[in-house]
Formats: C-alpha cells, sequence, structure tokens
C-alpha cells in the first residue's frame, strides 16, 4: 500500500502544500508562482551565487533556474548587474518590484505555514526538522 511508504507520505504533503500555496498566492492576485518566488528570495538572500548554486538551493535543474532567472530579469522582478572584471557575468539583484511582490507574498506564506503546521508542537517540528536532516544527509553523495 502506497500510504505506507514514508518518501510517498513525505512527496504528498509536500505536493499538497505546494498546490495550498500557489492557490493563495492566486488568490491574492499576485502574478509569481512559488518556485519565481524562492528564487527571488534565494537572490535576495545571497546576491553572490551562480546560476548552479541556486538550483541547487531551490532543487531545480539548471535550465529550469536559467529560464525563470530569464523570465524574472524580463518582467522586471530581477536586474542583472553586468561584473566589471566579467563582461560575460552579471550579479543578481532583486529589483524595487522584486522587493514588492516579495512583500506581499511574505505574510500569505506565513499564514500557508500555520495551516500546514497547525496542530504540530514546536517540539514535533524540531524532531521533524532534524529527521528530515538525517534523511537528507543519508542521501547526500559520499565525497571522494
Amino acid at each position: 500500500m502506497l500510504n505506507s511508504i514514508l518518501f510517498y507520505s513525505l512527496d504528498k504533503a509536500i505536493r499538497s502544500y505546494r498546490r495550498l500555496a500557489q492557490a493563495n498566492i492566486d488568490r491574492a492576485g499576485l502574478d509569481i508562482t512559488v518556485d519565481q518566488w524562492l528564487v527571488l528570495q534565494v537572490v535576495l538572500e545571497h546576491d553572490d551565487l551562480t546560476q548552479q548554486e541556486i538550483a541547487e538551493r531551490v532543487f531545480k535543474d539548471q535550465a529550469s533556474v536559467a529560464r525563470m532567472l530569464a523570465l524574472l530579469v524580463k518582467r522586471g522582478l530581477l536586474l542583472g548587474i553586468p561584473l566589471p572584471n566579467d563582461g560575460r557575468r552579471t550579479r543578481l539583484r532583486v529589483s524595487e518590484a522584486g522587493h514588492q511582490i516579495l512583500d506581499a507574498v511574505q505574510p500569505i506564506i506565513l499564514a500557508n505555514r500555520a495551516v500546514a503546521l497547525a496542530g504540530l508542537a514546536e517540539n514535533d517540528l524540531t524532531v521533524l526538522r532534524q529527521l528530515l536532516e538525517r534523511i537528507a544527509q543519508n542521501c547526500a553523495p559520499v565525497a571522494n
């Protein structure tokens, strides 16, 4: 039975949360996806990352992230500022419009988390974080 498989349940929970999150963002009339929001948030927190590093942080392939970055730049939510020493590379910055959308999405994200985590005590969340981190470490590639 699929429901007895831990990773099926984990994937089901993540997908359910993403549907809830996207539905609430859409309901608020904001033109952004959960993945685009994540990319903006990562760039806001770390403006010196490569596309590959951004992809790793948002758990997406590099091609998907490249498309998202291009779209976010085209929409004016991100700015690509050329690096003075390397004309081929740019440093990404969240634009004023990007900050506005991040500010608008933030209360929705907090409300989504409250709904998703309702009934879980802080101790439950601490244990869950530790267990999920252990699973991630167990699955990480072994360095040579």
